[in-house]
């Protein structure tokens, strides 16, 4: 079973955002008080379909623990000609979401704007 999967929805245009990229990362924690760090796990880009490539038949790379999702929604809007301020209101979104049971399937469908989104737990 695919443990997560990201579908990301660009309102403002009312299309899938092709072409945008999209990092997850997984937070590892500093032994004796050491900072934590973010560890580069899965990247790709938001696919014709919406879904994001690169994260299909990974399911081994999560486990129980905290992640961060960074979506390069100024690079997306650039791409598309849009006419952006610098810098940017929203140029690398960060969602962070923790997995409690990796058996389970997460998905996290984005909606977005230049100026906004929502992320939740779908069930896609």
């Amino acid at each position: 079973m695919q443990a997560v999967s990201i579908h990301v929805v660009d309102v403002a245009n009312g299309v899938v955002a092709v072409g945008m990229r999209v990092e997850v990362l997984r937070r590892e924690t500093g032994e004796r008080g050491r900072a934590e760090r973010w560890e580069p796990l899965v990247a790709g880009k938001v696919g014709r379909n919406g879904v994001v490539d690169g994260i299909e038949g990974q399911a081994q790379l999560f486990d129980i623990g905290v992640y961060e999702m960074r979506l390069h929604v100024g690079d997306y809007y650039r791409a598309r000609g849009q006419a952006l301020p610098e810098p940017a209101f929203m140029e690398v979104q960060c969602f962070r979401f923790g997995l409690a049971d990796p058996s389970q399937h997460y998905h996290l469908p984005v909606k977005l704007t230049p100026w906004g989104l929502s992320c939740f737990r779908g069930a896609a």
